[in-house]
């Protein structure tokens, strides 16, 4: 659904199961920095809000968008986590290398997703200008770090409950 039509943090917070025994990755992109420090700290804050300890949320950077999938891997190889957040930005340039990059973070992580069978969340806005990419990290249309972070909670809950 566009966003315009929806605000990224509104949710029915009845829906959302608890995230008290669950453990989070988060891996942020350092570029655009303004806006993917928003979305992670609207990540980690819903976590919390949803019952997730502190100690059970790590974050962690990359350079970039494109290399999201790398620095989630390195969550299913070195780190027990219940599922993997993805957070990121690319806004729209002059040339095609925003195409590259938002096919192969796409394509990426779909794979981890398969590979590692934990839920990896893709948390990547693609804007088409830095404003529209604000307003989606903390303003008018929401955060989606806070809907990345739901789709996590809600996604290890099914996985723990199709394990049961």
């Amino acid at each position: 659904m566009a966003t315009v039509l929806k605000n990224l943090s509104d949710y029915d917070a009845s829906k959302v199961p608890s995230a008290k025994d669950m453990t989070f990755g988060i891996v942020v992109a350092e570029w655009n920095e303004e806006i993917t420090k928003a979305l992670a700290e609207g990540a980690v804050k819903t976590l919390l809000k949803h019952g997730a300890k502190e100690k059970n949320i790590e974050v962690k950077y990359v350079p970039g968008t494109f290399e999201l999938t790398l620095g989630g891997q390195f969550f299913a190889e070195y780190r027990e986590v219940d599922a993997v957040i993805c957070l990121g930005c690319v806004i729209q340039g002059e040339t095609r290398h925003f195409d590259f990059i938002c096919q192969g973070i796409t394509h990426g992580i779909t794979e981890l997703n398969l590979e590692h069978n934990i839920p990896y969340i893709f948390g990547v806005l693609t804007t088409e200008n830095k404003q529209q990419a604000l307003d989606r990290a903390g303003g008018k249309h929401g955060n989606k770090g806070d809907e990345a972070a739901i789709t996590a909670i809600k996604m290890v809950a099914l996985q723990n409950d199709m394990m049961d």
